[in-house]
Parts: structure tokens; C-alpha cells; sequence
């Protein structure tokens, strides 16, 4: 008799991630590229910020789950984009948003197909971060599910938010 091979722990996370890349770009793609970095009223993040700042933890998971050689980290994004800046109105010679929704989907889609080839047993090793997020999320999975999940749909709800600011209403 058989028995039906386990699936991996991957196969729970892609789906999730998958979706919430599909719900990117619903949200995004009807606004006109003119748009896209404006600040309709101050301390809310626009949707070019939301998009680049999560296009930067496709890198993180990469690493974390031991394929930093797929990570290609881009400097300007991260300078524009990384946890703590502060979303300003777009300017002339921040990335266009072509750039920023194609950095985001090949970066996720890069993550959605190799998380399926990463071990098990990679998920449950010790969280190398430091502070508040490994105290947070402790093992390797923890993050990797946070950041492929809760985190974009965060920054998604972010983005529906601004749509409405603005008077686009919801996603189709």
C-alpha cells in the first residue's frame, strides 16, 4: 500500500502569497502612473511607497530561507523604501511606477517559485534577526510567513485606504 507524500510546509505559503500578489495588482493598476507617489493628505503612505517598500522583503525571505544568491537587493530602493522612512510626494528621478510594480512582481515571483525547493527543516531553524522580530516571530517560518502574508496585506489595506482617499473606491 502507499501512502500520499506529505506536502511541504511551502506549499501552505505560496498560495497565500500568490494571492496577495494577484490583490497588488488589482489595486494598483487602474491608477495613473502620475498618481502613484501623491500624497493626498499627510502621514499615509502612498501606493508607491506601500509596493516598493514590500518589493524589498522578497530579498529578506531569499535570504532567510538560504537562497541569498537569488537576492539582488536594488540600493535606491532600499534607500527610498526600507522600514522607518518617511513617505514623501513623489519627485522627479524616484523610480517610475513601471519600475516599482515590476521590481515587486518579479521579486515576489522569484519567492513564489523557489519557496516550494526549501526544506522543512529551514522553516523551523532560530530567526537570525535581531530585537522586537525575533522576539515576534521566532523561527525562520514565522518570518517567512509574516512577510509573504500579514505584511502585504498590511500594506495592501494601505493602499485601499489611499484609493478611497483619493475617490478611486475599491479595487475591481
Amino acid at each position: 500500500m502507499t501512502t500520499a507524500t506529505q506536502p511541504r510546509l511551502a506549499s501552505l505559503i505560496v498560495p497565500s502569497l500568490r494571492m496577495s500578489i494577484g490583490y497588488a495588482d488589482r489595486l494598483v493598476k487602474d491608477i495613473a502612473a502620475e498618481k502613484f507617489a501623491h500624497l493626498p493628505v499627510p502621514n499615509v503612505n502612498h501606493p508607491a511607497w506601500c509596493i516598493g517598500h514590500l518589493s524589498l522583503y522578497a530579498e529578506r525571505v531569499l535570504e532567510l530561507v538560504g537562497r541569498a544568491d537569488l537576492a539582488s537587493p536594488d540600493q535606491r530602493f532600499v534607500e527610498l523604501f526600507k522600514a522607518g522612512t518617511t513617505c514623501v510626494e513623489g519627485k522627479p528621478g524616484d523610480p517610475s511606477k513601471a519600475e516599482i510594480v515590476k521590481r515587486f512582481n518579479e521579486r515576489w515571483e522569484r519567492v513564489a517559485t523557489v519557496l516550494p525547493e526549501i526544506g522543512d527543516d529551514r522553516f523551523f531553524e532560530a530567526n537570525p534577526m535581531d530585537g522586537r522580530m525575533k522576539e515576534l516571530l521566532p523561527t525562520v517560518g514565522a518570518v517567512v510567513i509574516f512577510m509573504c502574508g500579514s505584511h502585504h496585506m498590511m500594506h495592501m489595506g494601505q493602499i485601499s485606504t489611499w484609493r478611497r482617499l483619493i475617490g478611486m473606491g475599491a479595487a475591481a
